[in-house]
Protein backbone atom coordinates (compact mmCIF):
# COMPACT_ATOMS: atom_id res chain seq x y z
CA UNK A 1 0.00 0.00 0.00
CA UNK A 2 2.98 2.37 0.67
CA UNK A 3 4.49 1.88 -2.72
CA UNK A 4 1.28 2.32 -4.34
CA UNK A 5 0.94 5.88 -2.45
CA UNK A 6 4.16 7.11 -3.26
CA UNK A 7 3.63 6.04 -7.35
CA UNK A 8 0.21 8.12 -6.88
CA UNK A 9 2.37 11.19 -5.15
CA UNK A 10 4.74 11.01 -8.40
CA UNK A 11 2.01 10.75 -10.97
CA UNK A 12 0.14 14.11 -9.55
CA UNK A 13 3.34 15.69 -9.58
CA UNK A 14 3.94 14.86 -13.42
CA UNK A 15 0.47 15.40 -14.03
CA UNK A 16 0.72 19.42 -12.23
CA UNK A 17 4.73 19.76 -14.25
CA UNK A 18 2.83 18.56 -17.94
CA UNK A 19 -0.34 20.49 -17.17
CA UNK A 20 1.40 23.94 -17.94
CA UNK A 21 1.24 24.31 -21.58
CA UNK A 22 4.65 26.25 -21.82
CA UNK A 23 7.43 27.88 -20.29
CA UNK A 24 7.12 30.91 -18.80
CA UNK A 25 8.21 34.70 -21.08
CA UNK A 26 10.69 34.86 -19.08
CA UNK A 27 12.63 31.35 -19.45
CA UNK A 28 11.61 31.63 -23.34
CA UNK A 29 13.25 35.11 -23.44
CA UNK A 30 16.23 33.87 -21.06
CA UNK A 31 18.27 32.49 -24.56
CA UNK A 32 17.81 35.56 -26.53
CA UNK A 33 18.35 37.98 -23.67
CA UNK A 34 22.12 36.24 -22.79
CA UNK A 35 22.47 36.48 -26.66
CA UNK A 36 21.75 39.94 -27.16
CA UNK A 37 23.94 41.17 -23.66
CA UNK A 38 26.83 38.96 -25.50
CA UNK A 39 26.48 40.38 -28.76
CA UNK A 40 26.60 44.03 -26.89
CA UNK A 41 30.04 43.22 -24.45
CA UNK A 42 31.72 41.87 -27.49
CA UNK A 43 30.40 44.96 -29.67
CA UNK A 44 31.34 47.39 -26.61
CA UNK A 45 35.29 45.55 -26.26
CA UNK A 46 36.47 44.85 -29.25
CA UNK A 47 37.91 47.97 -31.42
CA UNK A 48 37.69 45.88 -34.53
CA UNK A 49 33.90 45.28 -34.38
CA UNK A 50 33.54 48.85 -32.99
CA UNK A 51 30.00 50.09 -32.73
CA UNK A 52 29.46 52.00 -35.89
CA UNK A 53 25.97 53.88 -35.24
CA UNK A 54 26.20 54.54 -31.77
CA UNK A 55 22.63 56.05 -32.04
CA UNK A 56 21.22 52.81 -33.79
CA UNK A 57 23.18 50.89 -30.79
CA UNK A 58 21.62 52.77 -28.20
CA UNK A 59 18.39 52.11 -29.18
CA UNK A 60 19.21 48.44 -29.80
CA UNK A 61 20.03 48.45 -25.77
CA UNK A 62 16.91 50.26 -24.72
CA UNK A 63 14.55 47.57 -26.89
CA UNK A 64 16.71 44.99 -25.51
CA UNK A 65 15.87 46.26 -21.39
CA UNK A 66 12.28 46.75 -22.73
CA UNK A 67 11.57 43.00 -23.88
CA UNK A 68 13.19 41.83 -21.14
CA UNK A 69 10.87 44.36 -18.92
CA UNK A 70 7.71 42.84 -20.74
CA UNK A 71 9.12 39.06 -19.97
CA UNK A 72 9.36 39.98 -16.28
CA UNK A 73 5.93 41.64 -16.34
CA UNK A 74 4.05 39.03 -18.48
CA UNK A 75 5.68 36.31 -16.15
CA UNK A 76 4.32 37.76 -13.09
CA UNK A 77 0.99 38.12 -14.49
CA UNK A 78 1.15 34.59 -15.23
CA UNK A 79 -1.16 35.73 -18.34
CA UNK A 80 -1.42 32.95 -21.44
CA UNK A 81 -2.43 36.35 -23.73
CA UNK A 82 -1.26 36.01 -27.14
CA UNK A 83 -0.27 40.05 -26.46
CA UNK A 84 3.04 37.94 -24.57
CA UNK A 85 4.55 37.40 -28.19
CA UNK A 86 5.35 41.64 -27.96
CA UNK A 87 8.03 40.21 -26.53
CA UNK A 88 9.87 37.95 -28.84
CA UNK A 89 8.74 41.13 -31.42
CA UNK A 90 10.40 43.85 -29.58
CA UNK A 91 13.77 41.64 -29.51
CA UNK A 92 13.96 41.08 -32.91
CA UNK A 93 13.31 44.55 -33.56
CA UNK A 94 16.29 45.10 -31.21
CA UNK A 95 18.43 42.49 -33.08
CA UNK A 96 17.79 44.38 -36.23
CA UNK A 97 19.48 47.71 -34.90
CA UNK A 98 22.14 45.64 -33.47
CA UNK A 99 22.83 44.68 -37.20
CA UNK A 100 22.50 48.50 -37.71
CA UNK A 101 24.81 49.67 -35.11
CA UNK A 102 27.62 47.14 -35.42
CA UNK A 103 27.90 47.10 -39.14
CA UNK A 104 24.55 47.34 -41.14
CA UNK A 105 24.34 44.51 -43.96
CA UNK A 106 27.81 42.99 -43.02
CA UNK A 107 27.09 42.91 -39.30
CA UNK A 108 27.90 39.88 -37.96
CA UNK A 109 25.57 39.10 -35.13
CA UNK A 110 22.43 38.62 -37.99
CA UNK A 111 22.20 34.63 -36.75
CA UNK A 112 20.54 35.96 -33.48
CA UNK A 113 17.31 36.60 -35.68
CA UNK A 114 16.81 32.72 -35.14
CA UNK A 115 16.29 33.02 -31.64
CA UNK A 116 13.33 35.10 -30.85
CA UNK A 117 11.76 33.69 -34.53
CA UNK A 118 12.15 30.41 -33.18
CA UNK A 119 9.69 31.87 -29.85
CA UNK A 120 7.24 33.32 -32.39
CA UNK A 121 7.03 29.74 -34.57
CA UNK A 122 6.34 28.09 -31.51
CA UNK A 123 2.72 29.96 -31.05
CA UNK A 124 -0.23 27.80 -31.79
CA UNK A 125 -1.80 28.41 -35.29
CA UNK A 126 -0.31 28.67 -38.78
CA UNK A 127 -0.36 32.33 -38.36
CA UNK A 128 2.43 33.00 -36.70
CA UNK A 129 4.56 31.62 -39.67
CA UNK A 130 4.22 34.53 -41.80
CA UNK A 131 4.52 36.81 -38.70
CA UNK A 132 8.03 35.41 -37.94
CA UNK A 133 8.81 36.02 -41.49
CA UNK A 134 7.59 39.38 -42.13
CA UNK A 135 9.51 40.21 -38.65
CA UNK A 136 12.88 38.12 -39.72
CA UNK A 137 12.42 40.55 -43.54
CA UNK A 138 12.15 43.74 -41.14
CA UNK A 139 15.13 42.59 -39.42
CA UNK A 140 17.37 41.70 -42.60
CA UNK A 141 16.18 44.82 -44.32
CA UNK A 142 16.49 47.41 -41.06
CA UNK A 143 19.81 48.75 -42.30
CA UNK A 144 18.21 50.33 -45.42
CA UNK A 145 15.24 51.07 -43.80
CA UNK A 146 17.00 53.14 -41.02
CA UNK A 147 18.85 55.23 -44.26
CA UNK A 148 16.19 55.30 -46.87
CA UNK A 149 17.76 53.67 -49.18
CA UNK A 150 17.34 50.13 -51.24
CA UNK A 151 20.09 48.24 -51.75
CA UNK A 152 22.51 48.96 -54.77
CA UNK A 153 23.97 45.47 -55.22
CA UNK A 154 22.76 42.27 -56.25
CA UNK A 155 23.69 40.14 -52.64
CA UNK A 156 22.13 42.58 -51.07
CA UNK A 157 19.15 42.04 -52.97
CA UNK A 158 19.09 38.43 -52.70
CA UNK A 159 20.24 38.31 -49.17
CA UNK A 160 16.98 40.35 -48.64
CA UNK A 161 14.80 37.78 -50.23
CA UNK A 162 16.47 34.76 -49.14
CA UNK A 163 17.35 35.22 -45.46
CA UNK A 164 13.52 35.86 -45.00
CA UNK A 165 12.35 32.62 -46.75
CA UNK A 166 14.98 30.49 -45.20
CA UNK A 167 13.94 31.83 -41.80
CA UNK A 168 9.54 31.46 -42.58
CA UNK A 169 11.15 27.88 -43.60
CA UNK A 170 12.68 26.85 -40.54
CA UNK A 171 9.98 28.78 -38.45
CA UNK A 172 7.63 26.34 -40.55
CA UNK A 173 9.08 23.51 -39.30
CA UNK A 174 9.27 24.76 -35.67
CA UNK A 175 5.49 25.59 -35.94
CA UNK A 176 4.94 22.26 -36.69
CA UNK A 177 7.37 20.24 -34.83
CA UNK A 178 5.58 22.32 -31.90
CA UNK A 179 2.03 21.53 -32.73
CA UNK A 180 2.57 17.70 -32.80
CA UNK A 181 4.35 18.30 -29.23
CA UNK A 182 1.46 19.85 -28.17
CA UNK A 183 -0.65 17.22 -29.32
CA UNK A 184 1.43 14.73 -27.87
CA UNK A 185 1.66 17.23 -24.78
CA UNK A 186 -1.94 16.65 -24.05
CA UNK A 187 -2.25 13.11 -24.90
CA UNK A 188 0.36 12.44 -22.31
CA UNK A 189 -1.53 14.51 -19.48
CA UNK A 190 -4.49 12.90 -20.44
CA UNK A 191 -3.10 9.60 -20.16
CA UNK A 192 -1.25 10.77 -16.54
CA UNK A 193 -5.11 11.85 -15.46
CA UNK A 194 -6.22 8.44 -16.65
CA UNK A 195 -3.93 6.64 -14.84
CA UNK A 196 -4.14 8.78 -11.70
CA UNK A 197 -7.69 8.30 -11.79
CA UNK A 198 -6.94 4.60 -12.17
CA UNK A 199 -5.02 4.49 -9.60
CA UNK A 200 -6.75 6.40 -7.10
CA UNK A 201 -9.54 3.99 -7.73
CA UNK A 202 -7.14 0.96 -7.20
CA UNK A 203 -6.46 2.14 -3.95
CA UNK A 204 -9.93 2.76 -2.78
CA UNK A 205 -10.78 -0.60 -4.12
CA UNK A 206 -7.92 -2.05 -2.36
CA UNK A 207 -8.70 -0.25 0.95
CA UNK A 208 -12.06 -1.50 0.36
CA UNK A 209 -11.03 -4.67 -0.46
CA UNK A 210 -8.70 -5.18 2.45
CA UNK A 211 -12.02 -3.59 4.91
CA UNK A 212 -14.20 -6.06 3.70
CA UNK A 213 -11.20 -8.88 3.86
CA UNK A 214 -11.40 -7.71 7.54
CA UNK A 215 -14.80 -7.55 7.66
CA UNK A 216 -15.37 -11.62 6.70
CA UNK A 217 -12.59 -12.66 8.78
CA UNK A 218 -14.06 -11.13 12.13
CA UNK A 219 -17.61 -12.46 10.75
CA UNK A 220 -15.93 -15.77 10.10
CA UNK A 221 -14.32 -15.65 13.49
CA UNK A 222 -17.66 -14.86 15.35
CA UNK A 223 -19.45 -17.64 13.41
CA UNK A 224 -17.22 -20.04 14.47
CA UNK A 225 -16.89 -18.78 17.98
CA UNK A 226 -20.77 -19.14 18.03
CA UNK A 227 -20.58 -22.58 16.59
CA UNK A 228 -18.01 -23.35 18.95
CA UNK A 229 -20.31 -22.60 21.90
CA UNK A 230 -23.12 -24.56 20.78
CA UNK A 231 -22.52 -28.21 22.56
CA UNK A 232 -25.90 -29.26 22.99
CA UNK A 233 -27.01 -28.87 19.30
CA UNK A 234 -25.49 -30.29 15.92
CA UNK A 235 -25.11 -27.49 13.77
CA UNK A 236 -24.06 -29.55 10.19
CA UNK A 237 -23.98 -27.66 7.15
CA UNK A 238 -23.85 -29.20 3.57
CA UNK A 239 -23.30 -28.27 -0.13
CA UNK A 240 -26.15 -28.38 -2.88
CA UNK A 241 -25.24 -32.49 -3.02
CA UNK A 242 -25.23 -32.94 0.73
CA UNK A 243 -21.81 -33.74 1.48
CA UNK A 244 -20.74 -32.27 4.89
CA UNK A 245 -19.08 -28.67 4.94
CA UNK A 246 -19.69 -27.35 8.31
CA UNK A 247 -19.29 -29.70 11.27
CA UNK A 248 -19.30 -28.33 15.41
CA UNK A 249 -18.24 -29.37 18.27
CA UNK A 250 -22.12 -30.24 19.17
CA UNK A 251 -22.55 -32.31 16.38
CA UNK A 252 -19.44 -34.08 17.08
CA UNK A 253 -20.18 -35.00 21.23
CA UNK A 254 -23.73 -36.11 19.71
CA UNK A 255 -22.25 -38.41 17.18
CA UNK A 256 -19.19 -39.62 18.18
CA UNK A 257 -17.26 -38.12 15.12
CA UNK A 258 -14.96 -35.59 14.30
CA UNK A 259 -14.91 -32.39 11.66
CA UNK A 260 -11.63 -33.87 9.95
CA UNK A 261 -13.96 -37.25 9.15
CA UNK A 262 -16.66 -36.09 8.46
CA UNK A 263 -15.91 -32.22 6.57
CA UNK A 264 -15.69 -33.00 2.52
CA UNK A 265 -15.76 -37.12 3.17
CA UNK A 266 -19.02 -37.79 4.45
CA UNK A 267 -22.56 -37.03 3.19
CA UNK A 268 -25.74 -36.08 5.78
CA UNK A 269 -27.51 -39.15 4.78
CA UNK A 270 -25.21 -41.37 6.28
CA UNK A 271 -26.54 -39.92 9.40
CA UNK A 272 -30.27 -41.38 8.63
CA UNK A 273 -32.14 -44.45 8.58
CA UNK A 274 -32.97 -45.13 4.95
CA UNK A 275 -36.81 -46.38 5.70
CA UNK A 276 -37.28 -42.81 6.65
CA UNK A 277 -36.40 -41.42 4.28
CA UNK A 278 -38.36 -43.17 1.43
CA UNK A 279 -41.00 -42.26 3.63
CA UNK A 280 -40.25 -39.06 3.38
CA UNK A 281 -40.25 -38.87 -0.62
CA UNK A 282 -42.91 -40.81 -0.77
CA UNK A 283 -45.02 -37.99 1.41
CA UNK A 284 -43.34 -35.11 -1.03
CA UNK A 285 -45.32 -36.60 -3.97
CA UNK A 286 -43.67 -35.71 -6.77
CA UNK A 287 -45.26 -35.09 -10.34
CA UNK A 288 -45.60 -38.23 -12.39
CA UNK A 289 -42.31 -38.34 -14.84
CA UNK A 290 -40.75 -35.93 -12.72
CA UNK A 291 -36.99 -36.63 -12.00
CA UNK A 292 -34.82 -36.18 -8.68
CA UNK A 293 -31.47 -36.76 -8.86
CA UNK A 294 -31.17 -37.08 -5.34
CA UNK A 295 -33.92 -38.90 -4.21
CA UNK A 296 -32.87 -38.87 -0.22
CA UNK A 297 -31.15 -35.21 -0.08
CA UNK A 298 -34.56 -33.96 -1.24
CA UNK A 299 -36.23 -35.62 1.34
CA UNK A 300 -34.48 -33.84 3.91
CA UNK A 301 -34.64 -30.24 2.04
CA UNK A 302 -37.24 -30.11 -0.28
CA UNK A 303 -39.24 -27.88 1.93
CA UNK A 304 -36.47 -25.27 2.49
CA UNK A 305 -35.41 -25.55 -0.66
CA UNK A 306 -39.28 -24.05 -1.68
CA UNK A 307 -39.13 -21.28 1.23
CA UNK A 308 -40.53 -23.00 3.60
CA UNK A 309 -39.02 -23.49 6.63
CA UNK A 310 -39.49 -26.95 8.41
CA UNK A 311 -38.82 -28.83 11.38
CA UNK A 312 -39.09 -32.42 11.51
CA UNK A 313 -38.42 -35.53 14.12
CA UNK A 314 -35.81 -37.71 12.55
CA UNK A 315 -33.75 -40.79 13.70
CA UNK A 316 -30.02 -40.22 13.59
CA UNK A 317 -27.31 -43.23 13.48
CA UNK A 318 -24.28 -42.47 15.52
CA UNK A 319 -20.48 -43.93 14.66
CA UNK A 320 -21.20 -46.74 17.04
CA UNK A 321 -24.08 -47.84 14.96
CA UNK A 322 -26.59 -46.99 18.04
CA UNK A 323 -29.78 -44.97 17.16
CA UNK A 324 -31.56 -41.85 18.65
CA UNK A 325 -34.67 -39.73 18.10
CA UNK A 326 -33.52 -35.86 16.94
CA UNK A 327 -35.18 -33.00 16.26
CA UNK A 328 -33.79 -30.86 12.78
CA UNK A 329 -34.61 -27.39 11.89
CA UNK A 330 -33.57 -27.16 7.98
CA UNK A 331 -32.68 -23.77 6.56
CA UNK A 332 -30.91 -22.68 3.06
CA UNK A 333 -27.54 -21.20 3.14
CA UNK A 334 -27.18 -18.55 0.49
CA UNK A 335 -24.69 -16.07 -0.38
CA UNK A 336 -24.52 -12.21 -0.81
CA UNK A 337 -26.71 -12.42 -4.05
CA UNK A 338 -29.35 -14.60 -2.81
CA UNK A 339 -28.15 -17.79 -4.07
CA UNK A 340 -28.28 -20.97 -2.46
CA UNK A 341 -25.13 -22.47 -1.67
CA UNK A 342 -26.33 -25.11 0.81
CA UNK A 343 -28.20 -26.00 3.83
CA UNK A 344 -27.88 -25.79 7.45
CA UNK A 345 -28.83 -28.44 9.50
CA UNK A 346 -29.74 -27.79 13.39
CA UNK A 347 -30.45 -31.02 15.32
CA UNK A 348 -31.62 -31.24 18.88
CA UNK A 349 -31.46 -34.53 20.95
CA UNK A 350 -35.07 -35.48 21.94
CA UNK A 351 -34.37 -38.74 23.71
CA UNK A 352 -35.37 -37.51 26.99
CA UNK A 353 -38.49 -36.14 25.64
CA UNK A 354 -39.38 -38.74 24.03
CA UNK A 355 -39.16 -40.80 27.06
CA UNK A 356 -41.54 -37.95 29.26
CA UNK A 357 -43.87 -38.19 25.82
CA UNK A 358 -43.93 -42.46 26.08
CA UNK A 359 -44.71 -42.22 29.74
CA UNK A 360 -47.22 -39.56 28.95
CA UNK A 361 -48.94 -41.53 26.86
CA UNK A 362 -49.07 -44.25 28.62
CA UNK A 363 -50.21 -42.75 32.12
CA UNK A 364 -52.82 -41.18 29.70
CA UNK A 365 -54.17 -44.60 28.20
CA UNK A 366 -53.75 -46.45 31.84
CA UNK A 367 -56.09 -43.70 33.57
CA UNK A 368 -58.64 -43.47 30.12
CA UNK A 369 -58.57 -47.33 30.68
CA UNK A 370 -59.64 -47.18 34.14
CA UNK A 371 -61.57 -44.35 33.63
CA UNK A 372 -63.71 -46.32 31.06
CA UNK A 373 -65.30 -48.79 33.28
CA UNK A 374 -66.23 -47.11 36.06
CA UNK A 375 -67.52 -44.88 33.82
CA UNK A 376 -70.08 -47.42 31.89
CA UNK A 377 -71.16 -48.99 35.20
CA UNK A 378 -72.57 -45.32 35.97
CA UNK A 379 -74.18 -45.25 32.48
CA UNK A 380 -75.39 -48.64 33.04
CA UNK A 381 -76.90 -47.94 36.23
CA UNK A 382 -78.20 -44.48 35.36
CA UNK A 383 -80.14 -46.47 32.50
CA UNK A 384 -81.32 -49.22 35.03
CA UNK A 385 -83.19 -45.93 37.28
CA UNK A 386 -84.55 -44.11 34.63
CA UNK A 387 -86.02 -47.13 33.10
CA UNK A 388 -86.88 -48.26 36.39
CA UNK A 389 -91.17 -48.74 36.00
CA UNK A 390 -91.17 -49.94 39.69
CA UNK A 391 -90.10 -47.35 41.35
CA UNK A 392 -90.90 -44.17 38.54
CA UNK A 393 -89.07 -41.13 39.20
CA UNK A 394 -90.57 -37.82 39.39
CA UNK A 395 -90.05 -35.24 36.55
CA UNK A 396 -87.56 -33.08 38.56
CA UNK A 397 -85.38 -36.52 39.25
CA UNK A 398 -85.42 -37.17 35.56
CA UNK A 399 -84.08 -33.62 34.83
CA UNK A 400 -81.05 -34.30 37.15
CA UNK A 401 -80.43 -37.76 36.12
CA UNK A 402 -80.36 -36.29 32.40
CA UNK A 403 -77.98 -33.94 33.61
CA UNK A 404 -75.55 -36.65 34.58
CA UNK A 405 -76.54 -38.67 31.71
CA UNK A 406 -75.27 -35.84 29.34
CA UNK A 407 -71.90 -35.40 31.63
CA UNK A 408 -71.45 -38.90 31.98
CA UNK A 409 -71.65 -39.77 28.33
CA UNK A 410 -69.32 -36.50 27.71
CA UNK A 411 -66.51 -37.72 29.98
CA UNK A 412 -66.49 -41.03 28.13
CA UNK A 413 -66.11 -39.41 24.48
CA UNK A 414 -63.39 -38.00 26.35
CA UNK A 415 -62.28 -40.92 27.54
CA UNK A 416 -62.61 -42.74 24.18
CA UNK A 417 -60.49 -39.54 22.83
CA UNK A 418 -57.47 -39.94 25.32
CA UNK A 419 -57.32 -43.20 24.33
CA UNK A 420 -57.27 -42.88 21.10
CA UNK A 421 -54.28 -40.39 21.00
CA UNK A 422 -52.51 -42.84 23.33
CA UNK A 423 -52.70 -45.29 20.56
CA UNK A 424 -51.33 -43.23 18.26
CA UNK A 425 -48.43 -42.30 20.13
CA UNK A 426 -47.88 -45.94 20.66
CA UNK A 427 -47.83 -46.87 17.56
CA UNK A 428 -50.98 -46.82 15.28
CA UNK A 429 -54.31 -48.25 15.60
CA UNK A 430 -56.55 -51.11 13.97
CA UNK A 431 -58.52 -50.03 10.77
CA UNK A 432 -60.94 -51.98 9.32
CA UNK A 433 -60.31 -51.56 5.59
CA UNK A 434 -62.78 -52.10 2.87
CA UNK A 435 -64.33 -50.37 -0.51
CA UNK A 436 -66.09 -47.79 0.60
CA UNK A 437 -67.78 -44.06 -1.17
CA UNK A 438 -66.45 -41.20 0.13
CA UNK A 439 -70.02 -39.36 -0.33
CA UNK A 440 -71.74 -41.39 1.86
CA UNK A 441 -69.33 -41.00 4.36
CA UNK A 442 -69.78 -36.86 4.21
CA UNK A 443 -73.25 -37.02 3.66
CA UNK A 444 -73.74 -39.32 6.66
CA UNK A 445 -71.40 -37.03 8.76
CA UNK A 446 -73.47 -33.83 7.59
CA UNK A 447 -76.96 -35.41 8.02
CA UNK A 448 -75.52 -36.03 11.55
CA UNK A 449 -74.77 -32.92 12.20
CA UNK A 450 -77.79 -31.05 11.02
CA UNK A 451 -79.66 -30.64 14.39
CA UNK A 452 -76.77 -29.19 15.93
CA UNK A 453 -76.06 -27.06 12.81
CA UNK A 454 -79.63 -25.35 13.00
CA UNK A 455 -79.52 -24.87 16.42
CA UNK A 456 -77.11 -23.02 15.98
CA UNK A 457 -78.32 -21.07 13.24
CA UNK A 458 -75.94 -22.34 10.86
CA UNK A 459 -76.41 -23.04 7.55
CA UNK A 460 -74.81 -26.69 6.07
CA UNK A 461 -74.30 -27.65 2.61
CA UNK A 462 -72.68 -30.49 0.43
CA UNK A 463 -71.40 -29.94 -3.08
CA UNK A 464 -70.00 -31.92 -5.58
CA UNK A 465 -70.56 -35.95 -4.15
CA UNK A 466 -70.28 -38.16 -7.27
CA UNK A 467 -71.71 -41.62 -5.86
CA UNK A 468 -69.52 -43.71 -8.33
CA UNK A 469 -66.16 -42.37 -6.44
CA UNK A 470 -64.86 -45.21 -4.18
CA UNK A 471 -61.85 -45.38 -2.37
CA UNK A 472 -60.04 -48.17 0.32
CA UNK A 473 -60.20 -47.20 4.13
CA UNK A 474 -62.11 -47.84 7.43
CA UNK A 475 -65.49 -46.07 7.18
CA UNK A 476 -66.44 -45.77 10.64
CA UNK A 477 -62.56 -44.00 11.30
CA UNK A 478 -63.03 -41.64 8.28
CA UNK A 479 -66.52 -40.79 9.15
CA UNK A 480 -64.98 -39.78 12.71
CA UNK A 481 -62.38 -37.64 11.00
CA UNK A 482 -65.39 -36.02 8.84
CA UNK A 483 -67.52 -35.60 11.93
CA UNK A 484 -64.87 -33.65 13.88
CA UNK A 485 -64.08 -31.10 10.91
CA UNK A 486 -67.44 -30.15 10.23
CA UNK A 487 -68.39 -30.11 14.23
CA UNK A 488 -65.84 -28.09 14.93
CA UNK A 489 -66.65 -25.75 11.63
CA UNK A 490 -69.95 -25.24 12.84
CA UNK A 491 -68.70 -24.46 16.47
CA UNK A 492 -66.53 -21.94 15.34
CA UNK A 493 -69.24 -19.92 12.95
CA UNK A 494 -71.08 -17.82 13.98
CA UNK A 495 -75.34 -17.63 13.92
CA UNK A 496 -75.84 -16.68 10.17
CA UNK A 497 -72.59 -18.40 8.80
CA UNK A 498 -72.18 -21.42 6.83
CA UNK A 499 -70.69 -24.66 5.92
CA UNK A 500 -69.75 -26.47 3.29
CA UNK A 501 -68.64 -29.62 3.07
CA UNK A 502 -66.95 -31.00 -0.94
CA UNK A 503 -65.84 -33.88 -2.68
CA UNK A 504 -63.30 -33.91 -5.61
CA UNK A 505 -61.14 -35.79 -7.29
CA UNK A 506 -57.93 -34.58 -8.03
CA UNK A 507 -56.31 -34.76 -12.00
CA UNK A 508 -52.71 -34.87 -11.41
CA UNK A 509 -52.39 -37.59 -8.89
CA UNK A 510 -55.66 -38.99 -8.89
CA UNK A 511 -56.29 -38.47 -5.24
CA UNK A 512 -59.80 -37.77 -3.49
CA UNK A 513 -60.29 -34.12 -2.00
CA UNK A 514 -61.87 -33.78 0.79
CA UNK A 515 -62.68 -29.75 2.07
CA UNK A 516 -64.82 -28.54 4.70
CA UNK A 517 -65.09 -24.58 4.34
CA UNK A 518 -66.71 -22.37 7.33
CA UNK A 519 -67.40 -18.21 7.22
CA UNK A 520 -66.24 -18.55 10.82
CA UNK A 521 -63.80 -16.76 13.67
CA UNK A 522 -61.01 -17.93 11.76
CA UNK A 523 -57.38 -19.18 13.52
CA UNK A 524 -54.29 -16.52 13.96
CA UNK A 525 -51.35 -17.32 11.73
CA UNK A 526 -49.31 -17.70 13.77
CA UNK A 527 -51.37 -20.61 15.67
CA UNK A 528 -51.78 -22.28 12.67
CA UNK A 529 -48.32 -24.31 13.29
CA UNK A 530 -49.77 -25.29 16.68
CA UNK A 531 -53.24 -26.26 15.61
CA UNK A 532 -52.56 -30.43 15.56
CA UNK A 533 -51.15 -30.34 18.38
CA UNK A 534 -52.96 -32.11 21.39
CA UNK A 535 -54.61 -29.95 24.11
CA UNK A 536 -54.28 -26.66 22.09
CA UNK A 537 -56.97 -24.03 21.24
CA UNK A 538 -56.68 -21.37 19.15
CA UNK A 539 -57.27 -17.59 21.12
CA UNK A 540 -60.32 -17.70 18.80
CA UNK A 541 -61.60 -20.43 21.06
CA UNK A 542 -61.15 -19.52 24.29
CA UNK A 543 -61.59 -15.49 23.43
CA UNK A 544 -65.24 -16.53 22.15
CA UNK A 545 -66.24 -19.71 24.97
CA UNK A 546 -65.92 -22.47 22.27
CA UNK A 547 -66.40 -25.81 23.96
CA UNK A 548 -63.41 -28.62 23.35
CA UNK A 549 -60.86 -29.59 24.62
CA UNK A 550 -57.89 -29.73 21.55
CA UNK A 551 -58.31 -33.44 20.64
CA UNK A 552 -60.55 -33.40 17.78
CA UNK A 553 -57.91 -32.20 15.07
CA UNK A 554 -55.24 -34.68 16.98
CA UNK A 555 -57.28 -37.53 16.12
CA UNK A 556 -58.48 -36.44 12.31
CA UNK A 557 -54.84 -35.88 11.06
CA UNK A 558 -53.92 -39.36 13.13
CA UNK A 559 -56.87 -40.85 11.07
CA UNK A 560 -56.02 -39.27 8.29
CA UNK A 561 -52.30 -40.10 8.17
CA UNK A 562 -52.95 -43.62 8.75
CA UNK A 563 -54.79 -43.65 5.48
CA UNK A 564 -51.83 -42.84 3.45
CA UNK A 565 -53.25 -39.43 3.37
CA UNK A 566 -52.37 -35.44 4.00
CA UNK A 567 -54.42 -33.11 6.14
CA UNK A 568 -53.79 -29.12 5.43
CA UNK A 569 -55.51 -25.80 7.01
CA UNK A 570 -55.91 -22.41 5.41
CA UNK A 571 -57.19 -19.59 7.44
CA UNK A 572 -58.02 -15.92 7.69
CA UNK A 573 -58.84 -14.37 11.09
CA UNK A 574 -62.31 -13.03 11.56
CA UNK A 575 -62.94 -14.56 7.36
CA UNK A 576 -63.24 -18.06 7.76
CA UNK A 577 -61.48 -21.95 7.55
CA UNK A 578 -60.82 -24.20 4.71
CA UNK A 579 -59.45 -27.81 6.14
CA UNK A 580 -58.62 -29.86 3.06
CA UNK A 581 -58.21 -33.72 3.36
CA UNK A 582 -56.45 -35.41 0.71
CA UNK A 583 -56.37 -39.48 0.27
CA UNK A 584 -55.37 -41.89 -2.00
CA UNK A 585 -57.64 -44.58 -3.59
CA UNK A 586 -56.17 -47.45 -3.31
CA UNK A 587 -54.72 -48.40 -0.05
CA UNK A 588 -54.40 -47.53 3.25
CA UNK A 589 -51.18 -47.83 5.26
CA UNK A 590 -52.56 -50.09 8.26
Amino acid sequence: MTSQSATLARLSKLSRLISVDSPSPLLKHVPTTVALLLAIVISLASPSLGVSQPPAFVLCIAIGVASVALAVWFTHRGTDSRMVTIVPLAALLAIAFLRVGTGGTSSLFSALIILPVIWIASEEGRRWIFVAGLGTAVAVMMPFIVIGELPSEGPEWVRGFVSPLVFTAVAAIINEISRQNRVQLKSIRALAEDLESSLADSVGQATQLRRSADELQKANELTNSVLDAVTEQAIIGTDLTGTITVWNPGAASMLGRTAQEMIGHASILELHREDELENRSRELNYPPGATVLNPGFSALVESARLGVGEIRDWTYRRSDGSEFPVEVAVTPRVNSVGTTRGYIFVATDITQSVEVSRFKDEFIGLVSHELRTPLSSILGYLELMRDDSDSPLADEQKLYLGVAERNAQRLLGLVGDLLFTAQTSAGGFPLKVDDISPGDVISAAVDSARPIAETAGVHVEMEGLPSALMIRGDKSRLGQAIDNLVSNAIKFTPRGGSVCVGLAERDDDGRVEITVRDTGLGIPAAELDQLFTRFFRATTATANAVPGVGLGLVITKSIVQAHGGELDVSSVEGEGTVFTLRLPQDAARL
